[in-house]
């Protein structure tokens, strides 16, 4: 996998700040650092922009991705397929349709939580009015207010992934793409088992190629095939935008009951707070209660080892 994007001065800054300790003693030309883990390459060159390759590569594009959102109100689109996206921008979602998406998978503590969701065209009107729109606009606060009235209103299938089982299926052959691809696929056939539902497209915020999320859920049982892959999704379709919420505030819920269980508040994100908390819950409960409440593969799970260390 291969993520490239070009990054603002102030991330660029914090970024080479950041991988000091760790870039290679050689770098490819004009690159000014590489730094080498075990499952992503990271490069970031003179112009600005930075490469990420290897198993590892969206989850370490996520936590800058998501400095630029936080820093610069900056939403970065990493999809190569920008035809498509101008002749989708195009289509107009004004009817009945059928939409998934997922939270979790750029947080450190707390599970992976997928949501489809159908929203008939008579509906759509009720979730304007509501201010249904990508959960990532809005704050928890609205999230919370507006997601159980959708969940009264609409139908709605959710999957949460704990992180025990994240954990057994993160491998090199099981990245997070494919982790995310099968949840999907899974709500999808969850949702449309409920009834026989009148829409006109099934709609996936698109996080990798149509023939790669296929081949990611070839394994599975039951399939959901006739998908529209359409990136921004969330501010586009309604039942996307819906599923977006509702995971969200099931995610957040967990969260709450994790951080109740533990007597401690886990921030969200993989920042360097996070390693601090990460610490100070191995220091209280040991590792073995960290692995059944963070994704392990993160960068942060090193980070917090080290500070163990010092």
């Amino acid at each position: 996998m291969t993520v490239v994007f070009k990054v603002s001065e102030n991330i660029k800054k914090m970024m080479i700040e950041h991988y000091d300790l760790m870039k290679c003693d050689k770098t490819p030309p004009y690159a000014i650092f590489q730094v080498k883990d075990y499952d992503c390459v990271t490069t970031l060159y003179e112009s600005g922009k930075v490469m990420f390759q290897g198993i590892g590569a969206d989850i370490e594009a996520s936590y800058w991705i998501e400095q630029e959102r936080i820093l610069n109100k900056r939403v970065i689109d990493t999809s190569k397929d920008a035809r498509k996206e101008k002749e989708t921008k195009k289509m107009n979602f004004n009817f009945s349709t059928i939409g998934s998406d997922e939270v979790g998978t750029g947080d450190y503590f707390g599970p992976i939580v997928v949501t489809a969701t159908y929203v008939s065209k008579e509906n759509i009107s009720l979730l304007q009015e509501l201010g249904v729109r990508d959960s990532k606009k809005l704050t928890d606060e609205k999230i919370i207010a507006i997601a159980p009235k959708l969940i009264k209103e609409i139908p709605y299938v959710t999957y949460v992934l704990d992180n025990e089982s994240y954990n057994k299926l993160y491998s090199e052959n099981c990245n997070m793409n494919k982790i995310k691809a099968i949840l999907h696929n899974k709500v999808l056939c969850g949702l449309l088992k409920k009834a026989n539902y009148d829409y006109e497209q099934i709609v996936i915020d698109q996080f990798v190629y149509p023939k790669k999320y296929y081949e990611h859920i070839k394994e599975a049982q039951e399939k959901v095939t006739n998908i529209f892959f359409l990136t921004k999704a969330e501010d586009q379709v309604a039942s996307v935008a819906a599923s977006s919420i509702i995971s969200r505030y099931i995610f957040l819920k967990e969260i709450k009951k994790i951080s109740e269980e533990l007597g401690i508040n886990l921030p969200l994100g993989a920042s360097d707070k996070v390693d601090n908390i990460g610490k100070e819950v191995v220091t209280q409960f040991g590792e073995n209660k960290l692995a059944k409440i963070a994704k392990l593969n993160f960068k942060n799970t090193i980070k917090i080892k080290e500070k163990m260390h010092n």
